[in-house]
């Protein structure tokens, strides 16, 4: 993995800007299946010791953005703030013909203090997972009682 949060992996002049399917099925899925992926740029990471504002030199970034894989947790809670969620899950549909749902995309806010004095910032995450039948691979990468691994896609917007 890259430390410098331009990726090694990636050659000079290129860059990273796949598409909500490009995420799910050329990472997500073949992370969750122990298949290779290229490039391998995005690390694993446990974001909720961290700030938002913390995360660069640990995420792969790419501009105002910063990608991770992490497990999926239900409490979101960081030492001084929490990711809130907004709205409901959204499908990533297929490009191809068949439109068949390939993930699934969720966005969480981040806001500092607690309710209901917490203030909202403009730190916006995306979570992105394989749809629940698909969430086991067929090659058993997931024990039993281990949370789903996600994608995130953290977004500073000014």
């Amino acid at each position: 993995m890259a430390d410098d949060n331009h990726g090694d992996n990636l050659p000079p002049g290129f860059r990273f800007c796949p598409t909500d399917e490009e995420l799910v099925v050329h990472f997500l899925r073949r992370r969750d299946a122990l298949l290779p992926y290229h490039p391998d740029v995005i690390p694993d990471l446990d974001v909720y010791p961290y700030h938002p504002w913390e995360l660069e030199g640990k995420a792969f970034s790419e501009g105002s953005k910063w990608y991770y894989y992490s497990r999926k947790m239900q409490n979101r809670v960081t030492e001084s703030g929490y990711w809130k969620p907004m709205g409901m899950d959204e499908p990533i549909m297929s490009s191809s013909s068949s439109r068949k749902i390939v993930g699934m995309k969720k966005y969480y806010v981040f806001h500092i203090g607690e309710p209901p004095a917490d203030v909202w910032t403009s730190w916006i995450m995306h979570e992105y997972r394989l749809p629940d039948s698909g969430s086991t691979s067929k090659s058993g990468s997931r024990k039993r009682g281990q949370p789903k691994l996600v994608s995130r896609l953290l977004h500073y917007i000014d």
